[in-house]
């Protein structure tokens, strides 16, 4: 199955600067997600998403189809990846997607970027949020689009775009942050849900700890697999013992949202998904059977899923500043 990539470039500047390269596209192949498009929106400081982020999409188009977009924290004076900066381009591509792949922190977006995720959002198109996603904007008040802040005072959008749409915004670290890792349960009754096929306890595993949920979760949440809190930082490690695992929180669910429309898009929200979570291969099933599912392709989820990784992948570890500086988007082409 072939997979060609390419390069989506953007002027950065009003005052004739080089075009510079946005993010990188993954054509596709043959396979059951041929004809539609994934658009993966990478911006956080810590956990590397523009690190897992082009991993996931050349999965999911070399192994199964799809075209996948890739975009990334520019720095507007030289091209390069920095995920410290709020300044996303390419987002347009949103406006033709058939699904949002969103792993961001705390964005202030300019409005000519934040509008093409709004209008995505206003469509009731489906999402897939990861990790800090749930935290995905800081948006000044006063400003277009705040209310899609995380601590969003609105009253008709309280907590913004995670409690709203994803269904949690930032609560806590309910593990002990970079010393407990996160090893992945089946929530009851959900064994045979089709973003579960191919997983079983355990296979879903990080280095990233559980993030502190409200329960019961709002809506028609669906909690598919619980976070249980391990004592150290390897996947073989035993269970923290005491009320921290009583109960588990849950760091998979289902949702839907309602568009402006009236019609409802399709969620998933993950809170496990850090580059260096993708080590794991159940952890890579879990987020590419759930980008079939949100875009309504449960009957062609395979029995397992084939998340082989593609090319050298050597991901960074989580922390602030972690970031690998002078790297450009078409660094990350196939190769």
């Amino acid at each position: 199955m072939k997979a060609t990539a390419s390069v989506l470039f953007l002027g950065l500047s009003l005052y004739a600067a080089p075009l510079f390269a946005a993010g990188v596209v993954y054509e596709g192949g043959g396979g059951p997600g041929k004809g539609k498009h994934i658009v993966l929106v990478s911006g956080d400081e810590e956990y590397r998403s523009e690190e897992a982020l082009p991993q996931l999409g050349k999965i999911l188009a070399k192994w199964h189809g799809f075209k996948c977009t890739v975009l990334f924290a520019i720095d507007p004076s030289d091209g390069t990846i920095n995920p410290n900066l709020s300044n996303i381009p390419g987002l347009e591509a949103l406006d033709t997607a058939d699904l949002m792949v969103i792993f961001t922190r705390f964005r202030d977006l300019p409005d000519d970027q934040m509008k093409h995720i709004v209008g995505y959002i206003e469509a009731g198109k489906p999402i897939v949020g990861i990790r800090t996603a749930t935290h995905a904007f800081n948006i000044k008040p006063g400003k277009t689009y705040s209310k899609y802040s995380y601590n969003s005072s609105d009253e008709s959008y309280s907590q913004g775009f995670g409690r709203q749409i994803l269904g949690e915004t930032w609560v806590s670290h309910h593990g002990k942050h970079a010393s407990q890792s996160t090893r992945g349960i089946i929530a009851k009754g959900q064994e045979n849900y089709p973003i579960l096929r191919g997983i079983k306890d355990g296979d879903i595993w990080g280095p990233s700890d559980v993030y502190g949920v409200r329960l019961p979760l709002p809506g028609d949440s669906r909690p598919l697999v619980l976070g249980q809190i391990l004592t150290g930082m390897n996947p073989s490690d035993p269970p923290l013992e005491g009320a921290k695992n009583d109960p588990m929180m849950p760091i998979a669910w289902t949702k839907t949202y309602g568009g402006s429309a009236g019609n409802k898009g399709r969620v998933f929200c993950s809170t496990i998904g850090a580059a260096n979570d993708l080590t794991a291969e159940g952890t890579r099933r879990l987020l590419v059977n759930a980008c079939y599912w949100a875009i309504g392709q449960d009957d062609k989820i395979p029995a397992k899923s084939d998340v082989t990784v593609v090319g050298d992948y050597q991901p960074s570890n989580f922390k602030f500043n972690g970031f690998k500086p002078g790297v450009k988007p078409e660094e990350h082409q196939l190769r």
